[in-house]
């Protein structure tokens, strides 16, 4: 039988025609065309918009370009200039909301001092993003009116009025009881502390010239600033599930504040986040403003000044303070504990491990001491923890000539003239040992090794000390340091010196655990 092959047809989408769907259409946006006659005096006299209407744009638009992009209207002549209206109307409704949500709420987050004034930094924002709606809806009755679709009526100014008593219904339910206070307050104290970390990477956000507007990228981006905001929505979430209405939130107010700071930044990143959309997906995409180009709606610098000065720079001023209240909450709330690790392998306390442990020390902002024997240092101060070398150091060479002597590496009588050659031989054996680790290969010596009165263990020690200082030499020892302070703090510690201080024992910077992600920002 003979098999042949059959061609699968594949069948092409149906048209609609043109009067259709200008009737389906026109019947569909006489709310928001409504809206939109509205828009150039439904604004407050300050020049800045309402929740119900930026409320009623954004959900409007929301339906209305879901309904033309399944037609597939951005790719038709026809109607893309109007679905690109459409979009920018929600992207600047949902702008607006969010930054109306902070003025209103912004009495209630408790936020701490900053140099700049926020309000009127919102209010400017806000009159930008009003600019923008007005000609977005301008344009989209023009266009509405050139696709022959029906202009409704206006609506009352009054139904998009935000005319608010005064007050505050009494806070009358009972407080849930939370029975580990320490758990709940540093596991957010901690969260935020490692979101703010990761949040630094937002000042290398910086403006271009004019002229180069429209070529600017950033590391900065969309997708860096959804990640940040859903991180921010997550700690948020955390706090309401564990704190809010509980005997804790009462008891401590600075709990309460770290909720104003956390939920004022998600809100700015939300709106940054929505500005930076925009900008790549609309702005820059469109190269020369004209009339059917969103920059000709959208100054596109004014759209970075907004983003990179507004929504990241209030979002960063926010965030450093609600930082240092979060370690000085940690002070507060300290598990005292102390931990026992070996010292770094290469070198001791040298520059990376001594930045690293200070690093870890400073984030969380508590006090956390080191302890060699007698000696107890600061370990958020790397100097502190380098002068730990000279006492490491003095450590190692008692326990290798204790080894030498134990050995008896160093016990034959050596003729005067033969002792530079025998210091080489005991050397080189402890190195076959493994009692030390040569980093300089190969190995030089000096010439001439102490005195004719020197006995070789004597001159072995003074060149064993040399090759060390000069860091051509290491000793292997178990010699262990003991940090003391609080119990999160050493857990850290103890995950890097688990990981070797991040250096393999030649001094190579190896990748840090998860956990101590924030050293690496």
């Amino acid at each position: 039988m003979d098999n042949k092959q059959v061609p699968v047809s594949v069948s092409q989408p149906v048209s609609i025609s043109d009067d259709v769907f200008t009737h389906l259409m026109s019947r569909r946006s006489q709310v928001l065309l409504a809206a939109a006659r509205d828009l150039p005096t439904a604004h407050r006299p300050d020049d800045t918009l309402t929740r119900p209407m930026t409320g009623l744009l954004f959900m409007q638009a929301v339906e209305l370009e879901e309904l033309l992009d399944s037609y597939g209207a951005r790719n038709n002549r026809k109607w893309r200039r109007f679905r690109t209206l459409i979009a920018t109307l929600k992207q600047f409704a949902d702008m607006g909301y969010e930054l109306l949500h902070i003025r209103h709420a912004l009495p209630s987050y408790h936020l701490l001092p900053i140099p700049q004034d926020f309000s009127s930094a919102t209010t400017d924002t806000l009159r930008f993003i009003s600019g923008v709606l007005i000609r977005a809806g301008a344009g989209l009755l023009e266009e509405a009116q050139q696709l022959n679709m029906d202009i409704p009526a206006s609506e009352r100014d009054s139904f998009y009025a935000e005319v608010l008593p005064p007050g505050r219904l009494p806070h009358d339910i009972e407080t849930r009881k939370i029975d580990n206070v320490y758990e709940t307050v540093t596991l957010l104290a901690t969260e935020f502390l490692n979101l703010a970390d990761q949040s630094r990477i937002l000042s290398r956000a910086t403006k271009p010239p004019q002229d180069q507007v429209m070529t600017f990228t950033s590391s900065v981006n969309e997708e860096l600033l959804r990640q940040l905001t859903q991180r921010f929505h997550n700690l948020q979430s955390l706090y309401d599930t564990f704190v809010s209405d509980t005997d804790v939130e009462m008891l401590d107010s600075d709990l309460a504040i770290l909720r104003g700071h956390v939920t004022v930044a998600m809100h700015l990143l939300e709106a940054g986040t929505l500005m930076a959309h925009y900008f790549e997906r609309h702005v820059r995409r469109s190269f020369q403003p004209c009339p059917e180009s969103p920059a000709a709606i959208v100054n596109p610098y004014r759209l970075l000044t907004a983003l990179i000065d507004y929504a990241l720079g209030f979002a960063i001023a926010y965030i450093e303070p609600a930082r240092r209240l979060c370690q000085t909450m940690l002070k507060r709330y300290v598990e005292p504990g102390q931990i026992e690790v070996p010292i770094p392998i290469y070198r001791g306390f040298h520059v990376r491990p001594s930045t690293l442990i200070s690093s870890i020390v400073l984030h969380y902002g508590t006090d956390i001491e080191v302890h060699l024997g007698s000696q107890a240092c600061n370990a958020a101060i790397p100097l502190e923890l380098f002068r730990l070398n000279e006492k490491i150091n003095a450590e190692k060479r008692r326990y290798l000539t204790s080894q030498i002597q134990t050995r008896k590496l160093a016990a034959e009588d050596v003729d005067p003239l033969q002792i530079a050659d025998a210091v080489r031989r005991v050397i080189l054996k402890l190195s076959e040992e493994g009692l030390i680790v040569v980093y300089s290969q190969p190995l030089e010596f000096t010439e001439q090794v102490g005195t004719e009165d020197d006995i070789l263990l004597k001159c072995v020690a003074a060149e064993i000390a040399r090759l060390l200082a000069e860091g051509k030499i290491d000793i292997l020892t178990d010699v262990k340091v003991r940090f003391v302070g609080d119990k999160r703090v050493l857990e850290d510690i103890r995950i890097l010196a688990e990981s070797g201080y991040g250096e393999d024992r030649f001094g190579n910077n190896i990748p840090l655990p998860q956990k101590l992600s924030y050293l690496s920002r």
